[in-house]
């Protein structure tokens, strides 16, 4: 859930900010082509813009140290597996880092294929065997390879116009409804009408949070599939089941928990950006 209220969070800062923006430039909101604009400017900018900076705030936040010179041989192994995989995926070689972390989980994250980070926390690192590891690279090395990234960049600012414009849509329907039914007209009166429009927002944006969910989840499958061609199934399968059998996750920050090999569990499917491991498992022995 807090994924949801984060999504939230963010949507309605991102009408703060655009409510301004658009009051100060003087563009007509009041038409439902105006609006569309003014939903599509932010509702894709703000995606935009976290694409932009996606390696920058994984590094900030995860407080990544990106391996530039191997200090030693597990190092050197790291880069050189992910060097292999990229080759073979079609991609740049992405950046490769450690984050420190107890928990099994790595990332990647970054603008474009060609411009990748790929990160793996301590605690996995020393906690699975070569093989597993090199299966957890290969799924992430294949979100990269995907296009993933860009991908859910794209539903993020589909879902996120939807969300804007849909809240005005449906408070202006309400203001004139009641304002056809007063006799002086003055309909909800603007600290109401924003009180609706908040309430939409979150409506909306829980919505929202389950379409972009829904797509995080195929995306899983998809990488599991790329990793288990550039690894190799049984491998795929054995990180999988050892990712099952460690601890629940801790708390990735939300910004970078869609993008972890490990998802956090949810009380419903339906808001969980990673399908449940078991299924992923059942997934690959029935491909």
């Amino acid at each position: 859930m807090k994924r949801v209220f984060l999504l939230i969070a963010t949507n309605l800062a991102v009408l703060l900010v655009a409510s301004i923006v658009m009051s100060i430039l003087g563009v007509n909101t009041s038409t439902m082509g105006g609006l569309l604009v003014f939903a599509a400017i932010f509702g894709f900018g703000g995606s935009f813009i976290s694409l932009a900076i996606s390696k920058w705030m994984a590094k900030k936040t995860m407080g990544c140290e990106v391996i530039v010179q191997p200090r030693d041989g597990m190092e050197r192994w790291l880069v050189d597996t992910v060097a292999r995989q990229a080759q073979q995926a079609g991609i740049a070689m992405p950046e490769v880092a450690i984050y420190q972390s107890p928990e099994l989980n790595a990332f990647a994250t970054g603008p474009s294929k060609n411009n990748s980070l790929v990160a793996v926390s301590s605690g996995l690192l020393y906690g699975m065997t070569p093989d597993e590891i090199e299966a957890v690279l290969a799924h992430e090395v294949s979100h990269v390879a995907n296009g993933d990234m860009v991908t859910l960049t794209l539903i993020q600012g589909v879902v996120n116009t939807f969300v804007i414009f849909a809240a005005r849509v449906v408070a202006g329907f309400i203001d004139n409804f009641i304002s056809s039914n007063d006799e002086e007209g003055e309909g909800l009166g603007t600290f109401a009408y924003m009180g609706v429009v908040f309430v939409l927002d979150m409506l909306f944006g829980i919505l929202a949070s389950m379409i972009v969910a829904y797509y995080s989840r195929i995306r899983e499958y998809r990488a599991d599939e790329g990793g288990a061609r550039l690894a190799g199934k049984e491998k795929m399968i054995a990180a999988l089941e050892r990712l099952r059998q460690g601890p629940e996750m801790e708390a990735m920050p939300a910004s970078m928990s869609a993008f972890g090999i490990n998802g956090k569990r949810s009380m419903t499917e339906l808001l969980m950006s990673h399908p449940p491991l078991e299924k992923r498992i059942d997934a690959l022995r029935n491909s």
